[in-house]
């Protein structure tokens, strides 16, 4: 890969390393909303939804790393 083409990786991962930043809060604000919610609610459609909300949140998170690990090996 010549060295134009490591830049723009290099560009790639900043943009995913600020969307990392972006989703985690996100789920953070919505983890501490769902966790301040009575127990009732949490329970009930509205806390489901936000639980799957966070669930999919963490999953993304964690493609997001995945994709900065395969990029970083990309460039080398």
């Amino acid at each position: 890969m010549n060295n134009q083409r490591r830049k723009r990786i290099g560009k790639a991962v900043v943009l995913i390393e600020q969307a990392k930043e972006i989703v985690e809060e996100v789920r953070e604000g919505e983890e501490e909303t769902y966790e301040n919610l009575p127990e009732s609610f949490q329970n009930g459609e509205r806390g489901e939804t936000m639980r799957a909300a966070i669930d999919n949140m963490d999953e993304a998170f964690v493609q997001l790393e995945d994709a900065v690990s395969s990029l970083e090996l990309a460039a080398e």
